[in-house]
């Protein structure tokens, strides 16, 4: 196993540098320090061919101009706030307004737009880099001194594991994800629409015109939201259903999980044989299949097109500062914040 950098791009004078982590199976996980963005992911097919299965850029200045989040951290509270704002202890917190008035992923220059210190550590039976980073009291409208990691590792038996730990010096909001698009087919050889997606959920959050939660949770039942024994990703673009359509004809919806750590999420493509099989510690995961993918850009060669890839962020749920029913995003004065991710990539 071992661990490759170079120098990726200059951000504001400061270097950029991509590190890249490689098994003994020869799968490849390759992360800039800036906002910690996952820029390719090889793994083999049925066949052993190593191709690239996330969406990313080889230039900084394609992810400024055009990326939606690729393979990045985001936060310090991922998803939509309502009318960026939300109280805490009777005191009234204005967010940045990056989202229809609304406040989305951070904010306008949340965890995927700065520079993280890093450290490569490298161990008997796997490799890791660690992030951190200092968000200071009243970035982006959020209180306290938030010291974060952000731990993505690798073994040989083909599991990426992403870990987070955050600690505040005064009481705060952390809900924190990655956001990388994953399309299982290869190089992005074909769109995620013939991917199968298998869920252990029963339950979905209900979202208003704005894709914010109206605080509904909805039952998957009879309904293309029941992904307990797999279903076509093209079932969402193809379906009636109000909560589709209102999503841009597919999935931009919060799943609440049935379980943690127990192989519930799998994606799977039949082509080329991988699977993705995800495991987390959090209570849901934000199910978005790219329907509002801009075109009108390139993405390593290949035009950008809705369906171009699946969005698997796992986290807590989506404007829970606003529901006090959904689980709680708050963390209290040196609370320690953790979260934990594996995802598992294989072939048959």
């Amino acid at each position: 196993m071992r661990i490759l950098d170079e120098k990726f791009a200059e951000h504001n004078g400061q270097p950029v540098t991509a590190y890249t982590l490689i098994n003994d199976q020869g799968m490849e996980v390759t992360a800039i320090d800036y906002g910690c963005i996952i820029t390719k992911i090889l793994v083999p097919d049925r066949e052993g061919r190593m191709e690239n299965v996330v969406l990313g850029f080889d230039t900084l200045e394609d992810y400024y101009q055009h990326s939606p989040y690729f393979g990045a951290v985001v936060g310090r509270h991922a998803g939509r706030i309502a009318n960026a704002e939300f109280t805490l202890d009777g005191n009234t917190y204005q967010l940045e307004k990056n989202n229809n008035g609304n406040h989305l992923h951070g904010g306008l220059q949340g965890f995927d737009k700065v520079i993280w210190d890093t450290e490569v550590k490298e161990e008997t039976d796997s490799i890791r880099i660690e992030f951190t980073y200092l968000a200071r009291d009243g970035e982006e409208g959020y209180p306290g001194n938030l010291h974060m990691k952000v731990v993505y590792e690798l073994n040989n038996q083909n599991e990426f594991k992403i870990s987070y730990e955050g600690v505040s010096d005064k009481k705060t909001v952390v809900n924190v994800t990655n956001h990388t698009y994953f399309n299982l087919s290869g190089d992005l050889k074909e769109d995620i629409l013939h991917h199968t997606l298998m869920l252990k959920s029963s339950r979905f959050l209900e979202l208003d015109e704005e894709l914010i939660p109206t605080g509904e949770l909805l039952s998957v039942d009879s309904t293309p939201f029941d992904f307990r024994s797999g279903r076509k990703i093209k079932d969402g673009k193809e379906s009636a259903h109000p909560q589709n359509i209102l999503a841009g004809n597919g999935y931009d919806h919060p799943f609440l999980l049935d379980e943690q750590q127990n192989k519930e999420i799998h994606l799977f493509d039949e082509e080329s044989g991988r699977s993705l099989v995800i495991e987390t510690s959090e209570p849901a995961v934000v199910l978005y299949t790219s329907n509002q993918l801009e075109a009108g850009f390139s993405i390593r060669g290949t035009a950008s097109r809705e369906y171009l890839g699946i969005c698997l962020e796992t986290q807590g749920l989506p404007d829970s500062l606003n529901h006090p029913q959904f689980p709680s995003a708050i963390l209290d004065k040196d609370e320690v914040y953790t979260s934990q991710t594996v995802y598992k990539f294989s072939s048959k």
